[in-house]
Parts: C-alpha cells; structure tokens; sequence
C-alpha cells in the first residue's frame, strides 16, 4: 500500500539501480523519518517467446534458470527493506527482452546495442512511462538517472521522467557507470552552466546499509564485482572519492 505523498521518489530503471546509486542518501532519509518510494520501471516478466542469445547469456551469468524476473523483483523487496523504503513494480520487461511487434525480433540483441540510441519502436513505451509516472503519488522530490553509460533503459527512464515532471526533477549519477570519467563527461561536460551539483555526505552506518543493500542482488553481484569484499571495497572507494553521493540540477533546458 503506498502512500499519497512521499518525502522523495526515485525512478530506478533496473531492480538494483535505486540501490547501487542511490542507497546512502535513502538510508540518511529514511533514518529521520522521511518516506520514500522506489519505483522500478523494467521489473516486468520476460515473453513467453524464445529469448534471444544475449538474454540467454545473462540468465546464464545470474544463475536463475526460471522466474528470473519473479527472482529478481524478491532480491528487491529485500533491498528495499534494508533501505527503509517503499517500493512498486512496474510490469515493463529489461530491455533484452523487448522485442519489434512486426517480427518479434529483439529490439537489442547485444550489449553494444543496449547502451546505444534507443530503438524508434520505443517512442510509444516512453510516453506510456510518463502517463504512469503521472499518476504516482505526489512526491516533494523526484529523482531520475542522469543516463550515464547510455544504457537505453535508463536513457528511457530519462526521457519519460524529464517529459513529466520537467524542471522539478533531481538526476542522480548512475553507478557503476560514472566510474568512467568519458561517459560522465559525455551527459555533463567540465564546467558546465547548464547543471548545477549537490554531494551528499553520508555516514558511517548509511554506507554500511547501502552496500548490504546492494548485496542482496544476489544474481547481479558478478555482474559489477568479484565477490562481497570487492563490492564494499568499491563503494566505500567511491564515496570517499566524492564525499558521499552526488546529485545534479539543470540549470537550462
């Protein structure tokens, strides 16, 4: 049961993006009784359909031979408890499992495609995300991927956000993929005017509870780390780099 007006809404693309990006400044809320609602957008089930060789590959890679996504959506809830937040499902499959509706060929059959330009057979799916987002509860502060990496799902989530909510919108840098110092630079250039930037600092015990958070992906730890050392080694890495988390601003549209 969600509520009707949240302190902060995070649009996560994937099932561990809210967490891997943004789980320290959640904790650092929910710790002082702010409420907070993570709604994940391509959380839904994969086709009934064959799925192509690079879906196969993943499911592979994640070690979830059936109800991948059902698996994945319960590692979640898991997070999501950790995190002290709300959460909601939405029913849109992971781009891999997306496909034409002429020829139900995959819309992204590889990695290059799925952090390149999104497909125009998606043009309809983006304007259905923001109709969605409309209809959330309202929410004082609404945070969406900067897209950085270029991974379509969140250029997706991007773009539907950005045409509902607008100027209002906190974009937040998405992690691991900010690691690469080209891809950030590629969405905000050095000494941009048109973004302004916030660093979260975040205690001790909001890192700690980000990366248990982060831990409960279980089918996604070998995705981005070697095992549970490497994970907490890299985060706490990366929050010492920045001072915490980092948040962004347009200034301009």
């Amino acid at each position: 049961m969600m509520r009707t007006h949240y302190d902060s809404i995070y649009l996560s693309p994937h099932l561990d993006d809210a967490a891997l990006s943004c789980g320290g400044q959640i904790v650092e809320q929910t710790a002082v009784g702010q409420s907070v609602l993570i709604v994940t957008l391509m959380a839904g089930d994969p086709p009934p359909r064959p799925l192509s060789a690079f879906a196969q590959s993943l499911h592979t890679r994640w070690e979830l031979a059936a109800d991948v996504a059902a698996a994945r959506r319960a590692e979640d809830v898991r997070a999501c408890q950790i995190l002290g937040a709300d959460f909601v499902h939405w029913a849109v499959p992971d781009c891999v499992y997306r496909t034409r509706a002429d020829d139900e060929r995959p819309l992204y059959p590889t990695w290059p495609d799925a952090i390149g330009p999104i497909h125009p057979a998606e043009d309809a799916l983006i304007a259905e995300l923001a109709r969605q987002m409309g209809q959330l509860p309202g929410g004082s502060q609404i945070y969406a991927p900067l897209a950085v990496g270029n991974h379509v799902d969140h250029q997706i989530t991007r773009a539907a956000a950005a045409h509902c909510f607008g100027q209002r919108l906190i974009f937040y840098e998405d992690y691991p993929y900010v690691l690469n110092e080209a891809a950030f630079t590629a969405v905000i250039p050095p000494g941009s005017p048109d973004w302004c930037t916030q660093v979260i600092p975040l205690s001790a015990t909001a890192v700690s509870a980000k990366i248990k958070a982060i831990t409960a992906f279980t089918s996604q730890l070998s995705t981005f780390f070697t095992d549970e050392a490497d994970l907490a080694q890299k985060i706490h890495d990366f929050t010492a780099s920045v001072g915490g988390e980092r948040v962004w601003r347009q200034t301009a549209v």
